[in-house]
């Protein structure tokens, strides 16, 4: 395969598939962060809360069985490699749930909206997409870090499971198993959700998804010739690698961040049609549209200074049972769920005109 294709080709076919199935779950499923926030809060159902439960059970089982099979290599994840900052896990996540719900979706959302025809998404994806690059590696990169340090100590990882095997000396592989089955189990305690199968499949197809991400690009830095980092599915930074690769395509390569941003669009694309529900769609009032850009311009600092998104760090780094994964997810759900007050009670702070 990487003789037909390269390293650079095969990680974004990797990603490209994963992201199919999570842009089918969005539209076909009806997974989504804020959505499973709003129906917890004022719909009293948490049933898309237990679908992202799975989610999480499935993706840490499936991620610390792969470390046991010597299939995935942790200490080469920034999720668990990296030191934890707890400041910026709560301030990043705090302003990504804000801007999340200001915006009324996440990068991921977004995307799976703009596979159904919804160009309002498309500012969305833009703005987090550029407004995450400005923090990440542009003129407020050095600002960020100032404010939150970056740190590297590999002989730490900076997850549960390696912290119960440094304390009592059991694999960290069977922590994170025994973890994610509980979460999963937790998740299926529930009657109503129990009676609604589909959103058992596609919980657990999303969190197939990460693991793929991680199993793929691992054998692909085991076995290529281009070092190739191992990576799995986030929707901030990924937004803004997708633009600049389609402005510089032609003196740049592929990526695991360009296949996965891509196939979500064709996943929401597919599961929008098959629906019925693909439709163009346009936003109609100025105002909102203020509101939107807003919030995706909180959004994509957010999840830079968190390192991850409502995917990142709410599956992807769950998936490790890294130290920042459950803050942070808490942080986004506190600060959606403020933004969301806020809309109930109307954006004072956006003029009219």
């Amino acid at each position: 395969m990487f003789e037909l294709l390269g390293d650079a080709n095969t990680v974004a076919l990797i990603g490209l598939i994963g992201g199919i199935v999570l842009g089918l779950a969005a539209r076909i499923g009806r997974f989504c962060t804020l959505g499973a926030i709003e129906d917890y809060l004022y719909a009293n159902d948490d049933r898309r809360l237990r679908m992202w439960a799975v989610a999480i059970g499935v993706a840490i089982v499936g991620s610390h069985l792969g470390m046991a099979l010597g299939g995935i290599d942790p200490l080469g994840t920034t999720y668990i490699a990296q030191t934890w900052n707890p400041i910026g896990s709560v301030i990043g996540g705090l302003m990504f749930g804000y801007g999340m719900a200001i915006s009324g979706n996440c990068g991921y959302g977004a995307l799976a909206r703009l596979g159904g025809g919804d160009l309002r998404s498309f500012v969305i994806v833009l703005i987090v997409g550029l407004s995450a690059y400005v923090v990440m590696s542009g003129p407020l990169a050095y600002v960020r870090i100032w404010l939150f340090p970056e740190a590297m100590d590999l002989g730490n990882p900076q997850s549960v499971s390696y912290l119960a095997e440094r304390l009592t000396s059991i694999p960290a592989w069977v922590t994170g198993t025994l973890v994610g089955s509980a979460i999963v189990v937790f998740a299926l305690t529930n009657d109503r959700f129990r009676k609604s199968p589909a959103q058992v499949f596609w919980g657990a197809a999303v969190g197939l998804a990460v693991v793929s991400g991680w199993l793929g690009t691992n054998w692909v830095a085991t076995h290529g010739f281009d070092g190739e980092t191992l990576q799995t599915h986030t929707f901030a930074a990924p937004l803004g690698d997708t633009v600049f690769y389609l402005m510089t395509a032609s003196g740049n390569t592929l990526s695991f961040a360009v296949g996965s941003v891509s196939g979500v669009l064709i996943g929401a694309f597919l599961g929008s049609w098959s629906k019925g529900h693909f439709r163009w769609e346009a936003c109609e009032d100025p105002r909102e549209l203020k509101r939107q850009m807003l919030g995706a311009a909180i959004m994509g600092p957010g999840a830079i200074i968190a390192v991850g998104c409502s995917v990142g760090q709410g599956i992807s780094a769950f998936s490790l049972l890294a130290y920042s994964a459950p803050i942070t997810f808490a942080a986004i759900f506190a600060g959606a769920a403020l933004g969301l007050r806020q809309l109930v009670s109307g954006l004072s702070f956006i003029p009219e005109r």
